[in-house]
C-alpha cells in the first residue's frame, strides 16, 4: 500500500501511476486474476455498505467513508467542491442538519477496476432521494466515481467525483 506520507507529497496522478506499477515489496508485478477478483468483490461489498450507511444515517455517514488524509478531495460538475478533507468535514456537518434523510441506490452498471493491492476505482450511476428538514423531497440521478483505498481492514474513498444527469446535449 502507498504510504500516507507519499500521498501527501505526490500529485494524485503520480500516486496512481506508482501504485499501478508496483506491488507491495517493490516488485513490478501486475495484480494476478484471483487477487484482482478479491479486490473487486471487496470493493463491491464496500459500495453496498456505502449505500446502506448513507440511507440509514444520512449525510453524516460520509464522515466514516472518506479517508482522513490531506490527499482527499471531491469534485462535482467540473468544480472542486471539497478541496480538502477538512472542507468536506465542515460541509457534511451542515448537510446533516439540513438534509436529515437520504436514500442512495447504485445502478446496475456498478463497476470496479482494481488498480493495485489495496486500491481500486469504483464507478456507478446512482439514484438519490433526499428530504430536507422541511420535508421537501428531491430525486436526483447521476454518475459517481471514486478511488477507494484499503485503510486497515476497511475501504475508504481517497477522492470522489459525481455528476448529476441533466437533459442530453443537442447533437451538432
Amino acid at each position: 500500500m502507498i504510504s500516507a506520507a507519499a500521498m501527501r507529497r505526490w500529485p494524485l496522478w503520480l500516486v496512481l501511476a506508482s501504485a499501478t506499477c508496483r506491488a507491495p515489496g517493490g516488485s513490478t508485478q501486475a495484480l494476478d486474476a484471483p487477487h484482482a477478483a478479491a479486490i473487486s468483490d471487496s470493493v463491491r461489498a464496500f459500495a453496498s455498505l456505502v449505500a446502506d450507511r448513507v440511507t440509514r444515517e444520512g449525510p453524516a455517514a460520509w464522515q466514516g467513508l472518506f479517508l482522513d488524509t490531506t490527499a482527499f478531495f471531491m469534485a462535482s460538475e467540473g468544480r472542486l467542491v471539497f478541496p480538502t478533507r477538512d472542507s468536506a468535514t465542515r460541509a457534511i456537518e451542515r448537510l446533516a442538519q439540513a438534509i436529515p434523510h437520504i436514500e442512495l441506490q447504485w445502478g446496475p452498471d456498478l463497476r470496479v477496476s482494481p488498480l493495485a493491492p489495496g486500491m481500486a476505482l469504483l464507478a456507478a450511476s446512482y439514484h438519490e432521494s433526499r428530504a430536507d428538514a422541511h420535508g421537501v423531497r428531491v430525486d436526483e440521478r447521476g454518475f459517481f466515481t471514486g478511488v477507494a483505498v484499503r485503510h486497515g481492514p476497511e475501504w475508504r474513498f481517497l477522492n470522489a467525483h459525481w455528476s448529476v444527469a441533466g437533459p442530453p446535449s443537442p447533437v451538432p
